[in-house]
């Protein structure tokens, strides 16, 4: 994926910036999508995408990726600039347990802390992507769209 960076701000009321991700948004309790809001988005944004991504899973697959992918989120219309908490609303894909929408963290028991990228993508097009796309397979679609980028880090430490 290229990298945009942009002004574009992302915040969760659920979770402040590299803080701990209360357990109601995490696999140990209800597992809701925590609320999202963002500001500033590129001029020219038609459209955004949400995805969350744990560098820390210990997983490396065939294909050279790393992490965990928690939640993959898009067609979500320029006219949108935030998502309620335990959002069911826009285009899900598939997270890495091969299930549609979003999985909170559960790292491995012992395994310290993990950090859970959640970023906000802006395009430049709306989009109509199918349901159930992979993050890899999201971002070769919308990569030529690609406007700007930014994150919010919430951790997560399972005793």
């Amino acid at each position: 994926m290229g990298f945009a960076p942009s002004t574009m701000q992302l915040t969760s009321t659920a979770f402040e910036h590299h803080k701990a991700i209360p357990d109601r948004h995490t696999g140990v309790a209800e597992n809701l999508s925590p609320a999202l809001a963002w500001t500033d988005a590129p001029k020219g944004a038609r459209s955004f995408a949400v995805i969350c991504h744990d560098p820390d899973a210990p997983l490396v697959t065939a294909k050279g990726a790393y992490g965990f992918v928690h939640w993959v989120l898009y067609n979500i219309p320029a006219s949108v600039n935030g998502l309620a908490e335990g959002t069911q609303e826009f285009t899900a894909g598939v997270n890495d347990t091969g299930k549609s929408g979003y999985t909170g963290p559960l790292p491995p028991p012992g395994h310290g802390k993990h950090h859970y990228y959640f970023w906000v993508l802006a395009l430049g097009k709306e989009t109509s992507l199918p349901p159930g796309l992979s993050l890899w397979d999201l971002l070769k679609a919308i990569e030529p769209d690609l406007l700007g980028m930014n994150r919010v880090i919430g951790t997560y430490k399972r005793a």
